[in-house]
């Protein structure tokens, strides 16, 4: 049976809905699946993107793994999207003052790797990640997010020096080389890290799915595969996805033209 979600008469061209999938590595694999299913039952198969740790908390390198890499390959040829998301996703130079030392602490559990790196090595990371994943896809990768969603200066420099296609944070979607963005509003997701956490994530996603469709031409939605723990997280999940595709029809963020 095909199960390709098709749009809905509320659908237009610049009524879009992106989906992703992050922390995608040898240590997530079974996750992912679940994620992945319940995903394509809404959007149909291959509408989403996958966000790929190199190497993730440097214990489950890609590099060597053949069966991995024969997965991610077989992703990509289906035709998911495939995103660089850091190199290890662990903040091995947390900053412990300022904005930066903020958002270390309160919006990630030691995992802004990108927040505080000087651009030399932002550049080398990105850049033996990106080389990594092309030479195991046979293709470009859509683009570059970082853990967390969190960039420092250095990442940005680094974006801009590599020319990456796409990235991405919080409350938008740009073209690094350009700076241009392209879509713009809060990505919906979830956190399972803690009981404060999970029933916040609830609460802005039952908002979301009132508030957000009759707002933003682009919709986002980003899945954990530590949500795949908490059944409230993926029902909520369920719920908002349903909810999404009513009025956006499931896109690839390479379909992203000008400023949305």
């Amino acid at each position: 049976m095909d199960r390709t979600a098709s749009p809905s008469p509320a659908h237009s061209d610049k009524r879009r809905l992106l989906v992703s999938i992050h922390d995608v590595s040898p240590r997530s694999e079974s996750q992912v699946d679940r994620l992945a299913e319940l995903i394509e039952r809404h959007t149909g198969p291959a509408r989403f993107a996958m966000l790929v740790i190199p190497d993730h908390w440097r214990e489950a390198p890609i590099a060597g793994n053949a069966a991995f890499a024969t997965r991610l390959r077989g992703w990509a040829d289906a035709g998911i999207e495939m995103f660089l998301h850091g190199w290890s996703h662990r903040d091995e130079t947390p900053a412990t003052e300022g904005l930066a030392g903020f958002k270390g602490k309160h919006m990630t559990a030691g995992e802004g790797e990108f927040l505080n790196l000087p651009p030399s090595e932002a550049l080398v990371r990105m850049r033996e990640g990106r080389d990594l994943l092309e030479d195991i896809l046979g293709r470009p990768v859509t683009g570059f997010i970082a853990p967390a969603w969190l960039y420092g200066e250095g990442a940005h420099a680094a974006l801009r020096a590599l020319g990456l296609p796409l990235a991405e944070d919080h409350m938008k979607v740009w073209r690094p080389t350009t700076g241009e963005v392209v879509a713009r509003g809060p990505v919906v997701t979830w956190a399972s890290r803690s009981k404060g956490r999970i029933a916040s994530s609830l609460a802005f996603a039952r908002l979301a799915r009132t508030v957000l469709p009759l707002a933003l031409p682009t919709l986002r939605l980003a899945v954990h595969p530590g949500d795949t723990t908490v059944p409230a997280l993926m029902d909520s999940i369920d719920r908002t996805l349903a909810r999404f595709v009513r009025s956006h029809a499931p896109a690839r963020y390479a379909e992203l033209g000008s400023s949305g």
